[in-house]
């Protein structure tokens, strides 16, 4: 559990150093989803864009000149327009400079845009400028065009690049700043900038004003789109303009009433372009657009605060550290994330609609993060308990065992001793004293190798487990560790084939001077199983009466049979064998007397094969 806990927290620092880590790519999912979410939404019809583009450029050249045109051709589209009566006329452009050779025409333009009280144009602040050659905010005229606050700095400057005096004085006019986020993408407007205590309003925060539209709150606000790149409708500035000229034009009458009409260049060379949500070069006429229906309708998309959203990235990693704990393994865990995943983006798409930008690479990359640490953990943990259990029961059991062992999934080390139905055997070698006396340690250690391991070999054959080697006898036991419903078959089975081993091993020392025989005793009942020892040493064994039996019966063997079982063991083969009954025998500690049967070898391993009853006592 412990180890569990550490892995749960070691989750929730993978989604806090994901926040960190991954803010320009959840930026780049987030703004996927925006351009989704917009192109579901049709842009407002009371904004129109009067489109300076080639055609405009190409149309208007034999009569106005090459780009930028005299500033008379602005004067005359104000005045046509305002005959229709639209809410506002915007000009996206900063008329900063005086037309040297011909003033009149500016003052023509100024002389309009002052008269129709409905025409905005914007100014810009200059990020290259020092502070102190910026413009005195409390400049005569111009300072109705800011918010003073209550603590503003009379003497406060700010660079600024404003359109002409006249203009500037009727207080029309507003920031176009558009910064863009450390990405270099754009994303927020500039709502009031505050400086020293003043308030410097965007141009769409001031025409939001005058059209008594709620202004967002805060410095900036972040635009809501509506379409995707180029889906608001664009009239071409020409088309308009000519006709305007006509005396009898052939556009609506009231094609611009009540209407917002922005005037801005998207000509080739002439278009002021900016990467955003929609598109890595949008034109700022554009821009300046969806900012004011973000402000017209209310509805800026909101950021929750960065430990909100912390909260909100950890929600779907503490499901998964919970189903963790609870034990779900990570092969479940998989198609669950999958879902989760999904459902996190549809959530993260919904909120949109909502107003919110959630954030979806943070907790996503955590969450497959944590799951491929989760992932690895398991596998390494399961590696270490195949090895543990190879290294384990490979002693005791055939290999195809250990894998049966492995796929059940259990964690057979913390599995407690538990009693079972068991057949016992016990083989041991008639006198291997007198053997062990006429030979040096390492020619017994030699013999007893050669031995065992063709004994060890007829265990595994037949799914007997080897429980230990005492001296010159070998324990071996059926049921499991796992379930064996014809154990005591199999355990008779494997007895014969032992006997009879043994006698083609005895044939093969008898040269070497080395006379050799075996005595094998089995029994079967109940006995309890499982890792039993100290903390420092525990081995997989078996212990009861069942077990003390088995090792008696071994030794009533001498000078009756080479194989002897219980009437337990002799009655659960049924009918699959032939077996002598050698009657009752008293076992040393038992008051009960023992009935023993000799199983018959051509009944197990083939016809033919040489009576392996013994009448040799040693």
């Amino acid at each position: 559990m412990r180890t569990r806990i550490a892995v749960a927290a070691m989750l929730v620092l993978l989604e806090v150093a994901a926040f960190r880590w991954l803010g320009s790519t959840d930026h780049r999912v987030q703004d996927w989803l925006v351009r989704m979410h917009a192109q579901s939404r049709a842009p407002d019809p009371d904004i129109v864009l009067l489109d300076i583009d080639d055609r405009s450029l190409a149309a208007m050249q034999d009569d106005f000149g090459r780009f930028p045109w005299p500033r008379s051709v602005y004067g005359e589209l104000i005045e046509k327009l305002e005959r229709q009566q639209p809410a506002a006329i915007v000009i996206d452009e900063i008329f900063a400079e005086t037309d040297r050779e011909h003033p009149d025409l500016d003052t023509y333009f100024i002389d309009a845009a002052v008269a129709a009280r409905n025409v905005y144009v914007p100014m810009t602040r200059l990020d290259k400028v020092a502070e102190s050659k910026g413009l005195p905010l409390q400049t005569p005229g111009v300072v109705d065009a800011f918010e003073r606050g209550a603590d503003a700095d009379p003497a406060a400057r700010l660079p600024l690049l404003l359109p002409f005096q006249r203009i500037a004085e009727t207080g029309r006019i507003g920031l176009n700043n558009f910064d863009p986020d450390d990405d270099g993408v754009g994303r927020r407007y500039y709502g009031r900038l505050q400086h020293h205590g003043w308030l410097v309003p965007s141009l769409p925060v001031r025409i939001a004003r005058d059209r008594g539209w709620p202004p967002p709150s805060g410095e900036q606000f972040e635009i809501n789109w509506r379409g995707g790149a180029g889906a608001r409708e664009r009239l071409s500035f020409s088309d308009v303009f000519l006709d305007l000229e006509r005396r009898q034009p052939q556009r609506p009458p009231d094609e611009f009433r009540n209407k917002v009409v922005i005037v801005g260049a998207t000509a080739i060379g002439l278009a002021d372009l900016h990467p955003t949500p929609l598109s890595p070069q949008q034109g700022g006429p554009e821009i300046l657009a969806a900012a004011l229906e973000t402000i017209k309708h209310g509805d800026a998309l909101q950021r929750p605060a960065s430990w909100v959203a912390l909260l909100l990235g950890l929600l779907p990693l503490a499901l998964l550290a919970g189903a963790y704990l609870l034990g779900l393994g990570v092969t479940a865990l998989g198609p669950a994330l999958g879902l989760c995943s999904a459902l996190l983006l549809l959530a993260a798409y919904a909120a949109l609609g909502r107003g919110w930008v959630l954030p979806v690479v943070p907790p996503l990359a955590a969450l497959w993060l944590a799951y491929l640490a989760l992932a690895v953990w398991e596998y390494l943990r399961e590696r270490r308990r195949r090895n543990q259990a190879e290294k384990m029961f490979g002693r005791f059991v055939h290999p195809r065992v250990v894998e049966s062992l492995l796929a059940t999934g259990q964690d057979l080390f913390t599995q407690k001793p538990r009693s079972l139905p068991l057949t016992v055997l016990f083989s041991d070698i008639r006198g291997f004293t007198t053997l062990s006396e006429t030979r040096t340690p390492e020619q017994v250690v030699s013999l007893l190798n050669r031995y065992f391991s063709r004994q060890v070999a007829v265990v595994f054959k037949h799914g007997g487990t080897v429980d230990k080697f005492i001296g010159d006898c070998i324990m071996a036991f059926w049921g499991a560790p796992l379930p064996d419903p014809q154990q005591a078959l199999n355990a008779v089975r494997a007895a014969l084939e032992m006997a009879q081993v043994a006698q083609e091993f005895a044939r093969e020392v008898a040269a070497e001077g080395v006379q050799f025989d075996v005595g094998i005793g089995i029994h079967g009942g109940p006995a309890v199983v499982g890792f039993i020892g100290s903390q420092n040493k525990t081995d997989y064994t078996v212990i009861g009466d069942t077990v003390n039996l088995a090792s008696r019966i071994e030794g009533l063997t001498k000078g009756v049979a080479r194989v002897l079982v219980s009437a337990q063991t002799r009655a659960a083969c049924g009918e699959a064998l032939e077996f002598v009954d050698h009657g009752e025998f008293k076992a040393k500690g038992r008051e009960q007397p023992v009935r023993l049967f000799e199983p018959r070898p051509g009944s197990a391993i083939g016809t033919g094969a040489e009576s392996l009853t013994t009448t040799d006592a040693g």
